[in-house]
C-alpha cells in the first residue's frame, strides 16, 4: 500500500464537517481535556453554521454512575456519529465496554484529532505525512508528552513483531 494510501483526520476533515452539516447530521465527541472540545466546537460550527455537535471531556471514570451520566448524555443527543477522543487504547476499550449501551450510530474513534481544532496542539504539515515523518513532527513540539509514545512503548511490540516476521520466514508446514 505505502504512504500513498495512508489517511488520517487532517486529510479528511473538512469534507466530513461539510458534509454533516449538509445532511443534518448529528454529530457527538467524547474526549479531549476540559474545555478543548468546546473549543474545537466553536471552531468547527464558525466554519460550518448549521452544524449539531455536541461535546464531553474525556476525563471521567469509565466505570460506574460516571460512565452512566456520559452515556444518558450521548443518547440524549441522539447522534448520527459519534467520535471518540480518549487516546489508544483508552477509547477502544471504552467504545467495546459500551458498545452496546451505545444508541445506533457510527462510532469512530479519533484520539486528539479535535485538539488540532481546538488550537491547542499544533497541526502537522501533510507534507509529513506523506514522508512517513510526521511522528517526528510532532515529536518535535511535544517531546515531553511524546517521548514514551514513541520511544519507549513500541519495545512493548517487539516480541509480537518478531513472532509475525518468524511466521512469515517460515510459515508451518
Amino acid at each position: 500500500m505505502g504512504r500513498a494510501h495512508r489517511l488520517t483526520y487532517l486529510d479528511w476533515r473538512e469534507a466530513f464537517w461539510r458534509r454533516a452539516a449538509a445532511d443534518g447530521w448529528r454529530v457527538f465527541h467524547l474526549g479531549c481535556a476540559p474545555g478543548v472540545g468546546e473549543k474545537a466546537v466553536a471552531a468547527i460550527t464558525e466554519r460550518h453554521p448549521g452544524l449539531t455537535l455536541s461535546t464531553r471531556n474525556g476525563f471521567f471514570d469509565v466505570t460506574g454512575p460516571e460512565n452512566d451520566a456520559v452515556l444518558a448524555a450521548i443518547r440524549n443527543h441522539q447522534p448520527d456519529i459519534l467520535l471518540v477522543g480518549m487516546g489508544m487504547p483508552r477509547q477502544e476499550t471504552w467504545i467495546e465496554t459500551n458498545r452496546d449501551r451505545l444508541p445506533p450510530c457510527v462510532i469512530m474513534p479519533i484520539g486528539g484529532a479535535l485538539a488540532y481544532e481546538a488550537g491547542v496542539v499544533a497541526t502537522p504539515p501533510r507534507w509529513t505525512g506523506r514522508l512517513g515523518v510526521e511522528w517526528l513532527w510532532r515529536f518535535a513540539t511535544e517531546p515531553k508528552r511524546l517521548f514514551h509514545r514513541y520511544f519507549v512503548e513500541p519495545w512493548a511490540l517487539a516480541p509480537q513483531a518478531a513472532g509475525d516476521i518468524r511466521r512469515r520466514l517460515f510459515p508451518a508446514a
